[in-house]
């Protein structure tokens, strides 16, 4: 099935303060896998797809090791809850609440995430 022409493909964004940032088309997510987006404020953000369809965006910053390199770490899921796991040492992250799973004590900030059909939307 093709789309018609004058559609856009669909628009993951994240809101940013009382803002929505435009970060990637949808297409650009493979589910399982994350992708690091930089932020105006130059921080970084770890937006992932998971195999469902839903997407998730979370600081990029690994808080125990100190890189951002959280989008390159492995998706899963533990007690039904998403999660990705980071590259250096293994510190799983709750996709939806940015709480280490291994250490309660620990979170990272997580993004309010949308796709929209088009960047037109910035509502």
């Amino acid at each position: 099935m093709t789309r018609p022409r004058n559609t856009q493909p669909p628009k993951v964004q994240l809101r940013l303060y009382d803002a929505w940032l435009t970060i990637c088309d949808l297409s650009a997510l493979t589910p399982g896998r994350g992708v690091a987006a930089l932020l105006p404020d130059g921080r970084q953000a770890a937006v992932f797809r998971d195999r469902s369809g839903r997407t998730y965006a979370i600081d990029n910053r690994d808080p125990f090791s100190g890189a951002a390199v959280l989008s390159r770490g492995l998706t899963g899921s533990h007690q039904g809850r998403p999660f990705v796991a980071s590259p250096l040492l293994k510190q799983r992250f709750d996709l939806e609440s940015g709480r280490c799973l291994d250490d309660g004590t620990v979170t990272v900030t997580t993004y309010e995430v949308r796709t929209r059909p088009d960047s037109a939307h910035t509502d």
